[in-house]
């Protein structure tokens, strides 16, 4: 149970990520005194063996309403990370009662009726990448590149070797298929974003966030000057916003 002063964190990761993603973020909250969920999503860390073609959106968005009703989970910051924007949205239209608030890093921010090919254009080229081989339907992790951008923007070597031992393969379907966002309700939930631009290229686009949130208070939007596994590499920089969220 959690005290009056107390936070519920569900923490949901990327696309190719696990649940250990969070897990320099996990202690930082328990220790200021909240309970804290990092699922790994159906095929990646310990469920990588359930990976398969038919593994999508609405497999990921399962799993987690799953867990906020198998573990009775209520006034729940929910936390998206990149991919993750996409299934914490489709948590909300469907358990909007048990979300104090959503929280977006660097995520996926969709419409109704949008995947996350909508959200983030730049996934196509993955699914063209995949198209000509024997499984077009398997989706490897980007590629490393050069510092600064490295790998999600990791570069440390030390962080490198531990991102790369946790990636797995995720599939078309998750970035093909659609999220419903049809429920009224989810608009009353409280939202921010938090935007990582350190290592963005300025040719990437980034869909701008309204100035007014759904519930028509002020939008929140923090910057956060590093690479997009930002959970990895300042993990106590985004412990401390999430504090402040819920």
């Amino acid at each position: 149970m959690t005290t009056p002063k107390s936070k519920l964190y569900v923490l949901v990761h990327g696309a190719w990520h696990s649940g250990r993603a969070w897990d320099r973020v996990v202690p930082l909250l328990i220790q200021d005194g909240h309970r804290v969920f990092a699922p790994s999503l159906t095929g990646h860390g310990e469920k990588a063996h359930l990976l398969g073609p038919d593994v999508g959106l609405d497999t990921h968005v399962a799993d987690v309403v799953g867990l906020l009703h198998e573990e009775d989970l209520s006034d729940v910051v929910l936390v998206g990370h990149s991919y993750g924007g996409m299934v914490i949205s489709g948590v909300a239209n469907q358990v909007p009662e048990r979300i104090a608030a959503l929280v977006y890093v660097d995520a996926m921010v969709p419409e109704d009726g949008e995947s996350a090919l909508d959200a983030a254009p730049l996934t196509r080229y993955l699914l063209d990448l995949a198209a000509g081989s024997d499984t077009p339907w398997r989706i490897p992790p980007l590629p490393e590149q050069p510092a600064p951008v490295g790998l999600f923007g990791v570069t440390d070597p030390d962080d490198l070797a531990w991102l790369r031992a946790m990636l797995s393969d995720t599939t078309a379907r998750c970035f093909q298929q659609p999220v419903q966002l049809d429920n009224p309700a989810t608009g009353a939930i409280p939202r921010a974003h938090v935007h990582c631009v350190g290592t963005t290229p300025e040719d990437v686009p980034r869909r701008p966030v309204p100035q007014t949130q759904p519930n028509g208070t002020p939008s929140q939007v923090w910057d956060m000057r590093c690479g997009h596994d930002c959970m990895i590499i300042a993990p106590k920089e985004l412990a401390d916003l999430l504090l402040q969220t819920g």
